[in-house]
């Protein structure tokens, strides 16, 4: 029987140059971005769930910078578009960097 929640990586890039992955988080909206990924259960969220007062287009360009920087990877889930924060590459990458930004933003 086929899988009720099908889940279909549609984007993801290399984790970039520090210098990129600082430049994409340096925006405050897409560094809104990154903290709503950051808190979901498993580092996915719908897109519309991801910003409030930007339009589409705004937040697709936003979308985009995370994404080529490697920071996430666009799935579609159940037709429905979604990021996914790429925690785990990026600590590969560079250790300690998205959890330290995560836990000042909390603090």
């Amino acid at each position: 029987m086929p899988d009720t929640t099908p889940e279909e990586l549609v984007a993801v890039a290399e984790v970039g140059p520090v210098q990129e992955v600082l430049q994409a988080i340096a925006d405050p909206v897409r560094l809104e971005m990154v903290r709503r990924l950051a808190a979901a259960p498993d580092l996915t969220v719908r897109c519309s769930a991801l910003y409030d007062d930007i339009g589409k287009s705004t937040a697709s360009h936003h979308f985009k910078v995370l994404r080529e920087s490697g920071l996430t990877e666009r799935l579609s889930i159940e037709g429905q578009p979604h990021q996914r924060l790429r925690l785990s590459a990026v600590g590969e990458r560079y250790p300690g960097l998205l959890d330290t930004v995560i836990q000042a933003l909390d603090d």
